[in-house]
């Protein structure tokens, strides 16, 4: 394609289990816009902290240190993490504007709610953990691995990384689905927001869509957890399992033989000791859901109409919301979300292709036009992290079923078919790279 052709280039970054996105839109005159979309990587990654930087040197050096819009999706840690581990190189980028989700908006009433109750949910995970640490600090817990997307230590946090960006400029949006499309004409391009919903039955919702009313999952795994977890993590011997004249703990339990003969051996299926924690992990299980379904969805429609899509980790309640959305344009001329969905040739695939962040119905059977679809991931991170099926087989082979006479798909911790470089991708070790 010819560069003064070019409408806008997107550029993926392949760092590992988690997103950044460099978008770039054209103007005449050589004139530039600049997205960056999230940056960061899942706790666990080797060295995450000079993979991040070489990102964030990498943003600096093909935007020449000036980013126009910067956007953080969501309150996890592989979405923003870069913005604490690239501290020295995150400082010297000049940021115009910063979007957000209206969930975040500190003015916002219904916000305010839904962060008091994520808050409160999240101090009773950690004092769970605390507690899981104390008794058997050598478990690798379930519990451990989810609260790892809320922030590497009670210092360094995802709040403390969305302080990070929420300061890096004073022109701060709360983006809501209502908002008028963001109209950059000179650029020849408008961004829709999406999600999340304000609906609080819709960010409820991170089951399949045959439940799409289910909105008690979340408050069932908390009321367990008020139940029965907080009283035991508080020592209160009345809902302790057995009383404290019958409790060995679990360090000198590892020391007695008949333990060690009889427990602590090849069948650790058949162990309970870290079992009083099920509560503990379903409630975080959902908490982490929730927070996904809060996602800041982008629809970046190009001239001529072709639209970009950035789902970060939005699942089936966030998506079933874009059904209901209306625009009007400058010209009257209505928008609804099935069309950007009908009118989307770029995917950014949703929560590293795992199998409830991509909508079927209501989302990859309407992207009739679906030419590209690019999946962060990395699934050797995953297996380490027992979440073997990412990317999901099934979202993948639908995925290049939609793609395969217009595209193609990548997965950024794959070498690139010869099929997407015969159609123009450009590969670097760092990224992908792909013009529209």
């Amino acid at each position: 394609m010819n560069i003064k052709q070019r409408r806008a280039t997107v550029r993926i970054y392949r760092h590992g289990l988690g997103d950044c996105h460099l978008v770039t839109l054209y103007g005449k005159e050589g004139a530039t816009y600049r997205i960056l979309i999230d940056c960061g990587v899942i706790i666990g990654t080797s060295d995450a902290t000079k993979m991040m930087t070489d990102v964030l040197e990498d943003v600096r050096k093909e935007s020449g240190d000036n980013i126009d819009l910067l956007v953080a999706t969501h309150k996890h840690w592989d979405h923003l993490s870069g913005f604490m581990q690239a501290k020295n190189a995150f400082s010297k980028l000049n940021v115009s504007e910063v979007w957000m989700a209206w969930t975040e908006d500190p003015d916002d009433k219904q916000a305010s709610e839904l962060r008091k109750d994520n808050d409160e949910a999240l101090a009773m995970l950690q004092s769970a953990a605390m507690r899981l640490q104390m008794d058997a600090p050598d478990i690798e817990h379930p519990l451990l691995e989810l609260l790892g997307f809320f922030g590497a230590s009670a210092r360094i946090t995802t709040q403390s990384a969305l302080e990070a960006v929420r300061n890096k400029s004073s022109n701060v949006r709360y983006c809501d689905p209502e908002d008028k499309p963001h109209d950059l004409k000179s650029f020849g391009a408008k961004i829709y927001v999406l999600g999340p919903p304000r609906d609080e039955a819709r960010l409820r919702n991170m089951n399949a869509p045959k439940t799409p009313g289910d909105k008690t999952t979340y408050k069932m795994a908390l009321d367990a957890f008020n139940q029965y977890l907080t009283p035991a993590i508080n020592e209160d011997e009345s809902h302790l399992p057995f009383s404290r004249p019958y409790n060995i703990p679990t360090q000198v339990a590892q020391t007695v033989p008949f333990f060690q003969e009889h427990y602590w051996n090849q069948q650790d299926w058949r162990r309970i000791d870290d079992a009083w924690l099920d509560d503990a992990t379903s409630l975080a299980l959902q908490l982490d859901n929730v927070v996904n379904n809060t996602s800041l969805v982008l629809g970046i429609e190009l001239n001529e109409g072709d639209v970009l899509l950035f789902a970060a980790d939005a699942q089936v309640g966030n998506w079933l919301s874009w059904g209901d959305r209306k625009w009007t344009d400058q010209n009257g001329t209505e928008v609804t979300g099935p069309d950007l969905l009908h009118r989307t040739v770029f995917y950014k695939v949703g929560h590293h292709g795992s199998p409830n962040a991509t909508g079927r119905e209501c989302g990859i059977d309407l992207m009739v036009n679906l030419a590209i679809a690019v999946v962060p991931v990395d699934h050797e991170m995953a297996l380490k992290r027992k979440w073997g099926d990412l990317p999901f087989k099934t979202l993948m082979d639908a995925l290049d079923q939609a793609t395969k006479t217009r595209g193609y798909t990548l997965r950024t911790d794959q070498p690139p078919s010869n099929i997407s470089l015969s159609r123009g991708l450009r590969s670097d070790p760092l990224y992908f790279e792909i013009d529209f």
